[in-house]
C-alpha cells in the first residue's frame, strides 16, 4: 500500500496560453525502487570526519547494546562499513547541520532498524554490489541467521582474519549455511592429513573451494611435496613464508596445476636443494596462475624442439620479471618472427639458443620495427638470422635508429676492406698517401688481396710485390685473367717472373 505522506509531486505541464506553468503531480518512480536503500558501490555525499566517528559509535552502541551483538563483531562492522555508514549519515541528518550527530543517529535506529546484513558483509571485505546477492530474504538481523553466525565465529576462531572471510562467502556460499559442527569437522579432517592450521588459513582465504565438498587431495599432496623441498633444501619451513600466497589469486588457484608442475620440474631432474632456490628467487614460476603459465610456456618450447635438458636451465637463470610477462615476451618474439616470415626451422634455433634473452624482452610490434627501421621483411629476417642479439636494441621504450640502404652498407664495406688492405701494405690511415691511393686503386678490398696474392704465388716476394705496386700502381687495377697472361708471355719471351721486380712497367 503506498504510502502518500512519503509521495513526492513533481509539476511538469506549461500553459502556453498564459505564459505559466501550470503544475500537475506525477508520481516519483524512485518511490517505488526496491533498491531504494541499497546504493550499490556508489558512496553518497561525504561527510566530515566527525560526523563519521558519531555515526561509528551510534551504530556500535546500537549493535552491541540493543541488538546484543559481540563487541568485537560490532566493532569490525562499524570500523569497516564505509558505504553503509555514509548512508546511514545522509539518511539520519538529511540537510541538517548539527554538532549532535550521535543523538540524531541514535534515533533514527531507534525507529528505523537497519539491514544488520548490510554492514555485516562490508565489514568482511565486500563491496554492496557483491554482497548484494548474499542478503537473505525476509531477515535483516544477524541473530536470525544463527547458522550464518555460527560458521562465522569458527572462521574468527581458527584465526582466519575478518577481511578476507568476505572472499569466502563469495566464492563459497554454501559455507554460510553448514549445519553446527560441520565446518569444524572439514577443518580437522585436514589437520589430520598433517595440514597445519597456519598453512590451511591462507589456503582457504586464496581457494574457499577447499571447505567444499570432500577434502581436497592434490593440495594435500602439493603441500606434501613443498614440505619436503624445505625439509632438504634447509630453507626454514612451508609455514614461515615458502608459499607465495599473494600469487595464488582466488579466481585461478588450481591446485591440480601446482601439483602437475612440480612432478613435472621433479622428474626433469631437479633437486630439492634447487627447487628450493627456484621458489626463493623466482616464486611466480610455480605459484602464479597455480603454475598454469609455466606448464603453457614449458608446451610451447617445446613445440620449437626444446627438450628437457635445454629448459632445465632457463628455470635455474630464471630473470627477475613474471612469469606472464616472460612468457608474453616469448609469444611476442615469435609474433614478430613469423611475421617476417622466418622460416620455422630457424625461429626454432632462435629460440633454443636465445629463450633466456628472449623472454627477458619486450620486442616493438612488426609494424613499428619495419617503419622504424626503414626496411622490408627480406632483409630483417636476414639481419636476425645473422646475429639474434641484434633484437636487443628493438625493446619496447628504445629509440631505433634506421638502418643504412644496402648499398650503402656495401659501400662501407668495400670502403672498409679497402681500407684494411692499404694498412696491410704500410699505408697510414688519415694520409695523404692514403687518399691518394685510394683513387689510384680500382676494385674492392677483396679483389685487390686476391690480385696481390696471385702475384705473390707466381715467384716473387711479398715486399717485392709492395715496392712493384707503389712504382706501378696499375698492375693491381687488372684482373687476375690478364696478369697470368702477361706474364705467361714473357716466361716465352725467356724472361723470369723475378725480372718484373726491378722493372714492373717492363711487363705488366
Amino acid at each position: 500500500m503506498i504510502d502518500f505522506r512519503k509521495l513526492r509531486l513533481t509539476f511538469t505541464v506549461f500553459n502556453f496560453t498564459q505564459n505559466r506553468t501550470i503544475l500537475k503531480p506525477s508520481l516519483n518512480p524512485r518511490f517505488f525502487s526496491t533498491q531504494n536503500s541499497l546504493q550499490l558501490d556508489v558512496k553518497p555525499k561525504l561527510r566530515s570526519k566527525s560526523a563519521i566517528k558519531e555515526a561509528q559509535s551510534a551504530l556500535l552502541e546500537y549493535l552491541h547494546s540493543t541488538r546484543s551483538l559481540q563487541f568485537l563483531d560490532a566493532d569490525n562492522m562499524c570500523k569497516n562499513s564505509p558505504f553503509f555508514l555514509q548512508n546511514l549519515v545522509e539518511k539520519s541528518l538529511k540537510n541538517e547541520n548539527t554538532i549532535n550527530t550521535k543523538r540524531l543517529i541514535s534515533r533514527y535506529l531507534r525507529y528505523h532498524p537497519i539491514n544488520e546484513f548490510e554492514p555485516f558483509f562490508e565489514s568482511l571485505g565486500l563491496k554492496p554490489s557483491e554482497y548484494a546477492p548474499l542478503l537473505p530474504r525476509g531477515l535483516i538481523f544477524l541473530n536470525d541467521d544463527p547458522l550464518l553466525m555460527e560458521n562465522y565465529h569458527t572462521l574468527c576462531n581458527y584465526g582466519v582474519p575478518r577481511s578476507k572471510m568476505g572472499k569466502i562467502f563469495k566464492l563459497a556460499p554454501q559455507v554460510l549455511s553448514f549445519e553446527n559442527g560441520v565446518l569444524n569437522l572439514k577443518l580437522k579432517a585436514y589437520e589430520n592429513l598433517g595440514i597445519s592450521p597456519s598453512i590451511l588459513v591462507n589456503a582457504v582465504a586464496v581457494s574457499p573451494c577447499l571447505l567444499v565438498g570432500d577434502v581436497n587431495f592434490e593440495f594435500v599432496k602439493v603441500v606434501e611435496i613443498l614440505k619436503s623441498i624445505v625439509a632438504k633444501g634447509g630453507d626454514g619451513d612451508v609455514d614461515s613464508g615458502l608459499i607465495q600466497w599473494h600469487f595464488l589469486d582466488e579466481a585461478s588457484c588450481k591446485w591440480g596445476l601446482m601439483l602437475e608442475l612440480l612432478c613435472w620440474l621433479s622428474d626433469a631432474g631437479f633437486s630439492e636443494e634447487q627447487l628450493a632456490e627456484i621458489i626463493r628467487r623466482s616464486p611466480c614460476v610455480v605459484f602464479e596462475e597455480s603454475g598454469g603459465k609455466t606448464l603453457s610456456m614449458i608446451g610451447f618450447l617445446t613445440k620449437f624442439g626444446l627438450s628437457v635438458n635445454q629448459i632445465v636451465p632457463v628455470f635455474l637463470e630464471f630473470p627477475q620479471i613474471r612469469m606472464v610477462k616472460f612468457f608474453a615476451n616469448l609469444r611476442m618474439c615469435f609474433q614478430l618472427l613469423t611475421e617476417i616470415e622466418m622460416e620455422a626451422a630457424e625461429i626454432g634455433k632462435i629460440f633454443q639458443s636465445h629463450t633466456l634473452f628472449v623472454g627477458s624482452s619486450t620486442l616493438k610490434t612488426t609494424k613499428s620495427l619495419l617503419g622504424c627501421l626503414n626496411v622490408g621483411k627480406k632483409r630483417l629476417c636476414s639481419i636476425v638470422q645473422d646475429d639474434p642479439f641484434v633484437m636487443k636494441n628493438w625493446v619496447l621504450g628504445k629509440r631505433v635508429k634506421p638502418l643504412v640502404s644496402i648499398r650503402e652498407a656495401e659501400e662501407e664495406k668495400s670502403k672498409a676492406g679497402k681500407t684494411e688492405f692499404l694498412l696491410r701494405l704500410g699505408y697510414v690511415e688519415n694520409t695523404k698517401q692514403m687518399n691518394s691511393a685510394f683513387k689510384i686503386y680500382r676494385g674492392k678490398g677483396a679483389e685487390l688481396q686476391e690480385r696481390f696474392d696471385f702475384i705473390v704465388k707466381a715467384g716473387l716476394t711479398r715486399d717485392e710485390v709492395c715496392r712493384m705496386i707503389r712504382v706501378s700502381p696499375q698492375i693491381l687495377n687488372q684482373n687476375t685473367d690478364t696478369v697470368k697472361t702477361k706474364i705467361e708471355y714473357l716466361e716465352k719471351q725467356g724472361y723470369s717472373v723475378s725480372d718484373l721486380g726491378p722493372r714492373p712497367r717492363f711487363g705488366l
